[in-house]
């Protein structure tokens, strides 16, 4: 579950978009281009109306019948060329516009993705990856549609709804400057009904990152849910979450609904107050036929540019919200960062020199309880370490230490003399191999998903990491061999054959320290053979952290270390700590008296 999220005042403005300036940066000249263009279809656009006055004054109303054909087809000209200018520069504008909108999304939604996948796993603990989906998703996409399309919108009918605003006041200052002084009124009323479409814009995007959220956690545990029974709970689960969203939105379109009537209604109210003075005007002589008519497009134009402008004004709003969020993720700062000017490893040889030296760390989400509480341990090159414990002792926390998903509250983790913390993540992450004890397998064929251990290893350093893991002869045997796609997390693959795989892509890897997270426990006992076999020639010249439940296969390591609540309770070798009757002697009695059992 994500952490309850504060109740933020939302100001009437659409200032959140602000934050999207770094990323338009980088394409002036196009935003440029799409500026003049944008300019020269509104100037297009406002001299159609002084064509058309034109047209109505000069050519209609000449004496010489003549005349009167030659000045009507050289106005419709005029209006042709106008009308054509409008079109070839609206074109060139939506281009320009959507590939700016296009363009400025990717790179977003890149860099978001980036940012999200360099956070550590504490961030993880509290965020659900449904809602970072829909983020992605759902929020970018509000944002591309603004600006791809709604900004430019705007602009281009703020330019022609101001153009035709001021040739009406300057062609009827005394009619028009009344109506402009109530078009101002109407835009305060429009500003307060702005702050609560934009709190309510943000509050629909959240729960559409619920309805992702729920979904995207019910569906990677679809087995569960159906060997439970309760695909009906989960399906009501979800749709009381999209009712809840579309409550949401229903009062967002409510309120944009109600901004829309007023802005329209007022303004063309006022705007039809001062054509009536117009046509007043005309029937007293005071304006001629044409210009009435100029004057009664240059007021379509503006009606219309109000109108839009209204229905753009809830979208910046609605962007506004989405934007947020989606600012919110990228100030996010991962506590585990590159040192300022990192240190290098010495060359490896022989496997990697470990020291933990009272080592003390909390997890961010149970910070009243140690999960390691004072650890020193040094481990020698090559040497091969075996950790158990029970359940929730820091097996696991302490392999998470090494690769620095987390930073330690006390004390120092060292490889080969040298602080984790001073290192680059990239270097240190290179030194490690890593066996899950849940397999991952990515949506891709076998040979890719082993290649993920060293993406520029060649196929024969792939078939060999294979083999050397018991895995070329099931991937042979598949549909396509080695270029079969194995479905997303890898579905079409038995528990064992997922972990042979992620064993081959920890020995492709190569590296000097080998982790291994109960990396043989989905596995039958003849494959868990062939395994252990393949791990023993890939632990040589290597160092090795082993978790096992399974005392058997830590019987052959040069050390065994037993953790309990934190601490290192004893270690030593197999034989000597069964003898000393300790932690470590009652958890094989039990293991093995219950095998004997089964």
């Amino acid at each position: 579950m994500s952490p309850p999220r504060p109740d933020r005042p939302a100001a009437p403005t659409a200032r959140p978009l602000a934050a999207l300036r770094p990323f338009f940066a980088p394409y002036r000249p196009q935003i440029l281009l799409a500026a003049i263009f944008l300019l020269l279809a509104a100037a297009s656009t406002l001299l159609l109306p002084f064509a058309l006055g034109t047209l109505v004054d000069r050519g209609l109303v000449a004496a010489d019948p003549g005349d009167r054909i030659m000045a009507l087809r050289e106005h419709f000209l005029a209006l042709f060329a106008v009308g054509a200018a409008i079109g070839v520069f609206s074109a060139a504008r939506y281009y320009m516009v959507s590939w700016l909108g296009e363009r400025i999304t990717a790179d977003l939604r890149s860099a978001i993705y980036a940012h999200v996948i360099r956070q550590s796993p504490a961030f993880f603990e509290t965020t659900r990856g449904g809602e970072v989906l829909s983020r992605l998703t759902t929020d970018t996409t509000l944002v591309q549609t603004v600006v791809g399309s709604s900004l430019s919108m705007g602009l281009r009918h703020l330019v022609t709804g101001l153009g035709a605003l001021t040739v009406l006041v300057l062609t009827n200052p005394g009619v028009m400057l009344p109506v402009l002084g109530v078009l101002m009124l109407v835009v305060l009323p429009t500003l307060l009904v702005g702050r609560r479409v934009r709190r309510l814009s943000r509050a629909s995007q959240d729960r559409v990152a619920d309805t992702s959220a729920i979904a995207a956690e019910v569906i990677a545990a679809i087995p569960v849910v159906q060997a439970f029974g309760q695909e009906g709970r989960e399906a009501r689960r979800y749709r009381d979450a999209a009712e809840a969203a579309f409550e949401t939105a229903g009062r967002r379109s409510r309120m944009r609904a109600l901004m829309m009537a007023f802005m329209m209604t007022a303004t063309f109210g006022a705007v039809l107050w001062g054509l009536h003075q117009g046509t007043g005007a005309v029937l007293r002589g005071e304006l001629s036929a044409g210009h009435l008519g100029q004057t009664v497009v240059y007021v379509a134009l503006l009606v219309g540019s109000v109108a839009v402008l209204s229905e753009v004004w809830g979208d910046l709003l609605r962007a506004a919200g989405a934007t947020e969020r989606l600012m919110e993720l990228l100030a996010e700062r991962s506590p585990v960062q590159d040192p300022p000017a990192p240190r290098r490893l010495p060359p490896a040889a022989g496997g990697a020199a470990l020291s933990l030296r009272g080592v003390v760390f909390h997890y961010p989400s149970r910070p009243d309880r140690a999960a390691l509480a004072g650890i020193d341990l040094e481990i020698r090159p090559g040497e091969t370490i075996a950790l158990v414990g029970p359940s929730g002792a820091g097996k696991t926390t302490l392999l998470q230490l090494l690769l620095r998903f987390h930073d330690v509250d006390a004390g120092a983790v060292e490889i080969d003399g040298v602080d984790v913390r001073t290192l680059a993540l990239a270097e240190l992450r290179a030194r490690i191999g890593l066996v899950p004890q849940d397999s991952t397998i990515f949506s891709a064929d076998a040979m890719e998903n082993i290649r993920y251990g060293r993406p520029d290893a060649s196929d024969e350093a792939v078939f060999a990491a294979a083999r050397a893991a018991q895995a070329d002869g099931f991937i042979r045997a598949l549909p396509e061999g080695y270029r079969t796609f194995l479905g997303e997390r890898g579905v079409r693959l038995s528990g064992g054959q997922r972990q042979r795989i992620s064993i081959a892509r920890a020995i492709l890897a190569d590296a000097p320290l080998l982790l291994l997270d109960e990396a043989t426990s989905a596995l039958d006992a003849e494959s868990e053979r062939l395994v252990q076999s393949a791990l023993d020639a890939a632990m040589k010249n290597r160092t090795t952290l082993v978790i096992a439940h399974r005392l058997a296969t830590v019987q052959r390591a040069d050390r065994i270390i037993v953790l309990d609540n934190g601490m290192i309770a004893e270690q030593g070798r197999h034989a000597e700590l069964v003898l000393r009757g300790g932690l470590y002697a009652r958890l094989a009695a039990m293991q093995f008296q219950s095998s004997a059992t089964t």
